[in-house]
């Protein structure tokens, strides 16, 4: 099983306000991402979603559309405490799933570059990441061989530095604008 997090839980210090709720396209941020992802796993078997965020909004939109929602109030200490919160939500691992991290404040991320990360999540491949060109970025896979590292991250450290040491599978993404996130607002208009 593939256990996809999306991770919409951030501070947004950057951004000025909380970017999750700011209107792009005539919806609040995190549900570009969101949207997606439920329409993805409604049409594969091999995956399920848990949405983690410590916003009640984003958690009520999440059990709407049949994900499994994790409160994580801890966020705000760092990214670690989000992706463990996420971890503690999708439930046990067996040997041959993967824990698959997607970033709510990238909205121009496509179902078709999920579905080949997905894909891509099979045995012999310890971690995955979307890239484009030289440029690597979430979302990523991670092996479920790989949980005790991701739980030993720390403060506002992410997947990228456990991949890293994993040599990680590229994956392309459709397009450069797809590894795009939204850290001010200026980023919407790009």
């Amino acid at each position: 099983m593939k256990r996809i997090i999306y991770l919409a839980a951030g501070s947004s210090r950057r951004f000025g306000e909380n970017k999750l709720f700011f209107a792009l396209d005539g919806k609040p941020l995190y549900r570009h991402g969101l949207d997606m992802l439920a329409a993805l796993v409604k049409a594969r078997d091999d995956c399920d979603l848990t949405v983690v965020s410590r916003y009640p909004a984003v958690l009520e939109a999440a059990r709407a559309l049949g994900a499994r929602a994790a409160d994580s109030p801890e966020s705000e200490k760092g990214l670690s405490y989000t992706i463990r919160a996420g971890m503690d939500a999708a439930g046990a691992l067996e040997e041959g799933d993967f824990l698959v991290f997607v970033v709510a404040d990238q909205p121009w991320l496509t179902a078709a570059t999920v579905s080949r990360l997905l894909d891509a999540a099979r045995p012999g491949v310890p971690a995955a990441c979307a890239v484009f060109g030289e440029r690597a970025g979430n979302p990523m896979a991670f092996a479920a061989a790989l949980a005790p590292e991701l739980r030993a991250l720390e403060s506002d450290h992410g997947g990228r530095e456990v991949a890293a040491r994993h040599r990680p599978l590229a994956v392309p993404a459709t397009s450069a604008r797809e590894l795009d996130d939204v850290d001010a607002p200026e980023d919407m208009e790009r």
